[in-house]
């Protein structure tokens, strides 16, 4: 949807800064496995080198993609925009 056409005071949540995290991959560990952690531990993930990062925002997952190398650095190249699951919220029973 084009901002033109949205009411003005929905533009201005379009402003609106939004933390974005892209997961690479994520893995529980003990708090004791933690507190061993020191530089060149390697901490060996399930996931496959090749699979999709996550892109989420607020814990919502809302994309993936491929990681990409631009210059010296590197990016995301979206693939997939995930649709929003529908959202059931239980209601309390009438007394």
């Amino acid at each position: 949807m084009s901002q033109h056409l949205l009411a003005p005071f929905c533009q201005s949540l379009l402003r609106v800064d939004v933390c974005v995290k892209v997961t690479l991959a994520s893995k529980k560990l003990p708090v004791e496995q933690v507190l061993r952690l020191v530089p060149g531990v390697m901490i060996q993930f399930d996931k496959p080198c090749e699979s999709p990062m996550t892109v989420e925002v607020g814990d919502q997952s809302i994309a993936q993609g491929e990681v990409v190398k631009i210059g010296d650095k590197f990016g995301l190249r979206i693939n997939e925009i995930m649709s929003p699951g529908e959202r059931f919220i239980k209601l309390a029973p009438k007394s």
